[in-house]
């Protein structure tokens, strides 16, 4: 099959909603990608009921998960370490599962199950040391084990500059929590920040939002999102997924239909009220503009630094890893785990999670004019998605989440 962004976006994005109602509206991070890939790769043997389940739940013919999943693997992102790995106790599998793993592509590493200090350091390997433990221990009653890996580990384009944790405005709850935040840079004469696009966009799923994407050079973004806080967090995580996709190639953002409908709908700052919102301030003045019409527009985003340590129970039904540990081996026991870690700075973005599957036995020329000036702040819990670009079917493919709750001081 000829494999396009789009074949792997989608699924994901809709596998990404399943994750993080698991995870609940708590402060966490996860890998929704990591825990598809690592159904795709499993869910082979299905059939009947099982299979049709299971297609159900990847978003896509299990086959074709199967062979994304190794696109993917077989060429992996430059900015993103991407692993596998399936491990058997010898002489203990089933004909299914023996029939699984003779069929496994090559990027999937496989052999004898090994002790937990050998699994644990292939996690901190493929992490870059991000991931300590494997999520998943070993005990002799353990059959079968199978894993995905994600991490990357990258700097922003131009670091963001630090702001008192008041500008978060004083509708903030974290203002009178935290003594410093994030500010993007200033870039003066310019309505963006080289590395930093921020913008109002109208959206159907959580109506005006905040927009803030941070970039790293060689393909990868965070895009941060904030809505009214009576929006529920599965929507604005929704929102979110649907704007860092479309923003994946760095076009700016145009008027459209919005998420969903193949562009992102901007909002100009001329099109809003002036003075203070809950979620920015609007300003006036005149002076010195760039662009025709005698207007111009600029934004700046505030946004806290954060970071989470989040230990996922994959069991849920509606993720698929019960079915697809009854198409390997049925009747036994099983567990499915995430451990994902992220870190959002001053100066970059680091994240990584494993998930495992065990089954047991049982520019132009200025000119006076009037500029008016949004400060987007991101003052109560906001979604933030990981994407990155160029790469073949890596390219607009989600990475990381994260539900943004309970932020931290930031840095210098």
């Amino acid at each position: 099959m000829t494999l396009t962004a789009a074949d792997v976006v989608a699924p994901v994005s809709r596998y990404a909603q399943r994750v993080h109602a698991v995870a609940g509206e708590r402060h966490h991070v996860a890998s929704p990608l990591g825990a598809w890939l690592l159904l795709a790769l499993c869910a082979t043997p299905s059939e009947g009921e099982n299979r049709q389940s299971l297609n159900e739940v990847l978003g896509c013919d299990v086959a074709d998960a199967a062979a994304l999943a190794t696109a993917l693997l077989a060429s992996p992102h430059p900015l993103v370490s991407a692993a596998a790995g399936a491990w058997h106790r010898p002489g203990a599998e089933t004909p299914a599962m023996a029939r699984w793993l003779a069929g496994l592509p090559a990027e999937v590493q496989s052999g004898p199950l090994p002790g937990q200090p050998a699994l644990d350091d292939w996690a901190r390997r493929h992490s870059f040391g991000l991931i300590e433990r494997f999520p998943v221990s070993v005990d002799p009653a353990l059959r079968l084990l199978a894993a995905t890996l994600l991490a990357t580990k990258v700097s922003w384009e131009r670091p963001f500059d630090l702001a008192p944790a008041a500008d978060l405005g004083p509708g903030s709850r974290w203002a009178g929590t935290l003594s410093q935040v994030l500010r993007t840079p200033e870039d003066r004469g310019h309505g963006q920040s080289r590395g930093h696009e921020q913008f109002i966009a109208t959206t159907p799923e959580a109506g005006d939002v905040a927009v803030h994407t941070a970039r790293a050079a060689g393909g990868l973004a965070v895009t941060s999102v904030t809505a009214a806080s009576d929006v529920p967090p599965a929507r604005v995580l929704a929102t979110a997924y649907a704007l860092a996709t479309a923003l994946a190639d760095g076009d700016p953002p145009a008027a459209g239909p919005g998420p969903g409908g193949g562009s992102v709908a901007r909002r100009s700052l001329f099109d809003l009220p002036l003075g203070e919102g809950p979620l920015w301030s609007i300003t006036e003045r005149n002076g010195p503009v760039r662009g025709g019409g005698g207007r111009e527009e600029r934004c700046a985003a505030v946004l806290p630094a954060w970071s989470a340590r989040t230990d996922l129970d994959l069991a849920d039904p509606g993720l698929g890893f019960g079915a697809a540990a009854a198409a390997l081996s049925p009747g036994d026991p099983w567990q499915a785990r995430q451990a994902a870690m992220a870190r959002y700075s001053r100066t970059g973005f680091e994240a990584a999670a494993a998930s495992a599957v065990a089954v047991a036995l049982a520019m132009r020329v200025p000119r006076q004019g009037v500029i008016r000036t949004a400060e987007l702040r991101f003052g109560h819990p906001y979604a933030a998605v990981a994407v990155t670009a160029g790469h073949g079917p890596w390219h607009g493919l989600p990475v990381f989440s994260a539900w943004v709750t309970d932020p931290q001081n930031a840095e210098p």
